[in-house]
């Protein structure tokens, strides 16, 4: 066990005390139906060259990939959005790592579908020194295959617990990248990835510093 899997692990005994059986299996049986869509098979995967973008950071500063990767190797990391627990989680312990990291060279970029003020606040919440490019719309994450449509079943479910993602979004979607980690060279090719459709299971940071030091 690692640390971020078992603060999941204490998280998801304390749901299932508090979150009623009925709504814990209509979000057990969304994320199987997610899984078994084979949409992990279409995302970008090790040995493949992201295409460079655009996005604004949380300060609405234009960032552009390549800029990145022509001074290092860049560790991506795509979440859903501040209002997720499970993103919150990965998010802090990637703080706890965060000097490793450039310590290896490397440096921690964080992109979620969330507004650049929606992920200041996120950055500002968790004390974290990275650039959170906001890609609205899901434009960059749907070109890498990582982009669903929240299912109808949750939708109703997010809203009651007072999660409004289209408000996050700034749009009136229910698109949502999975969760992804990609380890990125400086020419673009990925190095190592991580891609889950089940978004309660998250990669340790210690594997990514694992696979850093490896290459």
């Amino acid at each position: 066990m690692g640390v971020l899997t078992d603060a999941i692990d204490g998280y998801n005994a304390e749901k299932k005390k508090k979150v009623p059986a009925e709504i814990l299996a209509t979000m057990a049986q969304a994320t199987e139906d997610l899984v078994n869509s084979g949409i992990e098979n279409r995302a970008l995967k090790s040995g493949d060259t992201i295409p460079d973008f655009e996005l604004p950071d949380q300060r609405g500063k234009l960032r552009r990939l390549s800029d990145y990767l022509s001074e290092s190797r860049v560790v991506l990391n795509i979440y859903r959005g501040g209002w997720c627990p499970y993103c919150n989680m990965e998010m802090k312990a990637l703080h706890d790592v965060l000097p490793e990291i450039e310590a290896s060279g490397a440096r921690l970029i964080g992109m979620a579908p969330e507004t650049p003020d929606r992920a200041l606040t996120t950055a500002e919440s968790h004390q974290m020194p990275i650039d959170i490019l906001s890609d609205q719309g899901n434009r960059i994450a749907e070109s890498l295959g990582l982009v669903f449509e929240l299912p109808e079943a949750l939708r109703s479910i997010y809203q009651k617990i007072g999660i409004d993602v289209p408000a996050y979004n700034g749009d009136e979607s229910f698109r949502l990248p999975l969760p992804a980690t990609y380890i990125l060279d400086k020419d673009g090719m990925v190095l190592f990835d991580f891609v889950n459709a089940d978004y309660t299971q998250r990669l340790e940071p210690a594997e990514i510093l694992a696979r850093l030091a490896e290459l």
